[in-house]
């Protein structure tokens, strides 16, 4: 019984924190912070204990992967267009 009730009281804690870091985060999108940074923290907090955030860290993991992989190569056409 005693483990049951650590556990419950683990999972509320990590869903206390979590929540209110992505909050946190997502208040970030609007005001100045580094949501970007923030969200993801939130989202492997809560991921320790969820899958549905296990699920959501990987999409914006893939995302943020896209963006920066798009956003080298748009540097890159734009200073070979430079050298020109």
């Amino acid at each position: 019984m005693k483990q049951w009730s650590l556990k419950k009281l683990k999972r509320l804690l990590v869903a206390v924190v979590g929540i209110t870091i992505l909050i946190i985060g997502i208040a970030m999108i609007v005001l100045p912070g580094p949501a970007v940074v923030v969200i993801p923290l939130a989202l492997g907090i809560l991921a320790t204990e969820f899958a549905w955030a296990r699920r959501m860290l990987h999409i914006v993991r893939d995302r943020i992967q896209r963006s920066t992989s798009n956003a080298k190569t748009n540097n890159e056409q734009n200073h070979r267009e430079k050298s020109l």
